[in-house]
């Protein structure tokens, strides 16, 4: 038998090219029997669809958006913030019957699946210089997350209002020593305390402004942050954040307030300060940043900041396939009372 194409199969039914590419495509142009119809003839025939490759190469296009991380695959799978955005964007491109992409940041060789996306969603400040350099060269719509480059627009959360708030709050219900227990303050892969020198450095990263964030608040009460009480963690799990935890608690004397910069460090302070036996709020005050469901969750249930990643990713698909990827987008966060502070 002559191989099944898509114009011999439309020739067959006797109806358009167009009417068999959209069964397969775009199934909304369609009636559900027409389309129905048209699949179960192809099943029969044993036509499995156009050509995707043919097509991309045709058109120009492969209806495929890239998600460029900033880190690998699994840390960006298994973290709630990460996952909740990606959800977010997948929502929006599902209903676009667009297919995405997922890019590892800490892949350090030239990758051909660069080349395939229609357009990329940058998520995070790149850690690969040279990967980010091949992507803005290659001239297609992007748009950034959480991080900023030159004209290209953005979506992002005002990190340092929303990290001023929450210490602002904290510190009025706790007058005692504060530490704070920060992520990705240093270019460090071990769990350490800044040095003076490092505490005021310029830099525009998310963890700088909560960071700024936290040190105005406590400038607006007269009240210091000396850099040994500010601890750098490298990475978002539960296991930095009971390390950084369990040192800051075991000083003497001990803070009665923590500003965690995550709430996945704050629920692993929470652990420690349960594990030597200490009272939430009586005798420490934990808050955290971010919103994830876990948080609501605990015991005690964890105030924080809710940034609504999905509604992120959301917001930067939405932006990315309108064509409006030159604007800059500040999304609101809420502050979430609970029981931890």
């Amino acid at each position: 038998m002559a191989k099944i194409t898509l114009k011999s199969l439309a020739k067959h039914l006797g109806v358009s090219v167009a009417t068999v590419s959209n069964a397969f495509n775009r199934p909304d142009q369609l009636s559900t029997d027409l389309r129905r119809h048209i699949l179960a003839e192809s099943e029969k025939l044993g036509f499995n669809g156009p050509n995707a490759t043919a097509r991309s190469l045709r058109t120009g296009r492969s209806d495929m958006i890239a998600i460029l991380l900033a880190d690998s695959l699994d840390y960006a799978i298994s973290d709630p913030v990460a996952s909740q955005l990606i959800k977010g964007i997948a929502e929006v491109l599902q209903q676009q019957g667009k297919d995405m992409l997922l890019l590892s940041g800490s892949k350090a060789v030239h990758s051909t699946a660069e080349a395939m996306p229609d357009g990329f969603i940058i998520y995070g400040r790149s850690k690969n210089p040279e990967q980010l350099d091949r992507v803005l060269a290659s001239g297609k719509p992007m748009i950034t997350v959480d991080c900023n480059l030159p004209d290209v627009g953005s979506v992002n959360i005002d990190n340092y209002r929303y990290a001023y708030d929450i210490a602002e709050y904290a510190l009025h219900q706790q007058a005692g020593k504060v530490a704070v227990l920060g992520l990705r303050l240093l270019d460090s892969d071990r769990v350490c305390r800044m040095q003076p020198n490092e505490l005021y450095q310029q830099e525009e990263s998310i963890a700088r402004r909560r960071l700024d964030g936290y040190l105005a608040a406590m400038q607006a009460q007269n009240r210091a942050l000396p850099a040994e009480q500010v601890w750098h963690i490298p990475v978002n799990t539960h296991h930095y954040a009971e390390t950084a935890a369990r040192e800051a608690l075991t000083q003497h004397p001990r803070p009665q307030l923590l500003l965690c910069m995550s709430d996945r460090i704050a629920l692993g302070a929470i652990a420690v300060a349960r594990q030597l036996g200490l009272r939430i709020p009586e005798d420490l005050r934990i808050v955290g940043f971010d919103g994830i469901e876990e948080a609501e969750r605990a015991y005690p249930a964890l105030t924080t900041i809710a940034q609504h990643s999905d509604e992120k990713g959301r917001t930067a698909a939405r932006l990315l396939l309108s064509g409006q990827q030159q604007q800059h987008v500040l999304l609101d966060c809420e502050l979430r009372l609970r029981d931890s502070c």
